[in-house]
């Protein structure tokens, strides 16, 4: 997940060129079902390539397949299975993508990624960080109500506050021991206290910056905070990250198990979730009222790449199929049917021209067409 967090909005500005592979297999992590990944996913690698028998030379679909044929041959990979596998291919471009989800299985040749079910899970989806913290070290996580998964930190992140702070630390006045929850009990005296509370904060102040500008900032992520009451104090006083939801966990985090603390987090953060979509529904509601709000798929279609939607609601349960072209208009002819969503090209622009686009399920949406659009102006 960390690669897509971070990747996605990158992938969004690109124009990879064409033909653009986009390949979409569920997986399973535990074992007899996880025998069949490999299996399915050389299934799809095959459907792909008699896609492309209909579009480019012999040795065009060699180069454009190698680099599937190769993840296809790494067994390494294979061992440690998520609940999804995304790949994506084009001439100057390859990505390839565990997620906590799984998806539709999809093998589909097209002039840009299809990224509407990408989209959905970093957008809508129940997905949220949880921070664990103490004076000691520090963890990330990501999952959503079904899943919670330990993210690598990137590079900059200190993972413990020798990393921090340095030889700047003050740790020779330090004597300690557990606690009965599994946290550890620091002892000082007067001014000792004083710099063990110094400590702790700038501690504190440099996870909360390296988090927000290396995976927050990113992934737009709600961000549930995992601490000790008085760490939770000192953390929400120094920080500057706008995802922190206000409910956390409020336990050492090392006493729990990875199943608690993905039922906790959820607890702290669904409201979040589900302020998120009402928002964005009372939105398009009034501004439809003022006529800066439509659900006319043509009209959104055109708006799209004129730049002119700020908020794009799409239904997650529909599929039109045709392609938007570069002027706005709809097309539904044989040649692209198979292969194009209208409403993954509706997704793709707003996202490329600097709008959100959020997925929902057909029960939230406020139309019946299978868009409903704000306009930025």
């Amino acid at each position: 997940m960390h690669a897509l967090l971070r990747d996605f909005p990158t992938l969004l500005k690109e124009r990879p060129t064409p033909p653009c592979l986009s390949l979409y297999q569920p997986t399973h992590r535990g074992f007899p079902d996880n025998r069949q990944n490999l299996i399915r996913f050389n299934n799809l690698v095959r459907s792909l390539q008699q896609s492309l028998a209909e579009h480019v030379s012999d040795a065009e679909r060699q180069m454009l397949l190698e680099p599937l044929r190769q993840l296809s041959e790494d067994n390494a990979f294979w061992e440690h299975p998520q609940d999804g596998l995304v790949v994506l291919r084009a001439k100057d471009a390859f990505r390839v993508y565990r997620i906590q989800r799984s998806v539709p299985e999809l093998a589909i040749v097209a002039d840009s990624f299809h990224v509407k079910p990408l989209v959905r899970i970093l957008q809508t989806a129940d997905y949220y960080h949880v921070l664990a913290i103490d004076r000691q070290k520090v963890r990330l996580f990501v999952g959503n109500r079904v899943v919670l998964d330990e993210e690598e930190l990137a590079p900059e992140v200190p993972r413990t506050l020798t990393d921090a702070l340095g030889t700047e630390v003050t740790q020779s006045y330090l004597s300690g021991s557990t606690g009965q929850a599994g946290g550890t009990i620091f002892f000082g005296h007067g001014s000792r206290k004083d710099e063990i509370a110094i400590d702790t904060e700038r501690f504190f102040r440099a996870v909360d910056r390296a988090i927000w500008e290396h995976h927050s900032r990113h992934s737009g992520l709600p961000l549930v905070l995992a601490a000790l009451p008085e760490h939770q104090a000192v953390f929400r006083r120094i920080s500057h990250n706008p995802h922190l939801v206000e409910n956390g966990i409020d336990a050492n985090p090392d006493a729990l198990s990875i199943d608690e603390l993905r039922v906790r987090a959820w607890a702290a953060v669904e409201p979040e979730h589900r302020r998120r979509a009402q928002e964005a529904i009372a939105r398009y509601t009034a501004a439809a009222a003022t006529g800066m709000a439509t659900d006319e798929l043509s009209s959104v279609a055109r708006a799209s790449v004129e730049g002119r939607i700020d908020t794009l609601l799409v239904d997650a349960d529909r599929q039109i199929a045709g392609h938007i072209d570069e002027e706005g208009l709809i097309t539904t002819d044989n040649a692209h049917a198979p292969y194009d969503d209208v409403l993954d090209d509706l997704v793709e622009k707003v996202a490329r021209r600097g709008g959100k686009a959020l997925v929902l399920p057909s029960m939230y949406m406020p139309s019946s067409t299978g868009v409903a659009a704000i306009y930025k102006f």
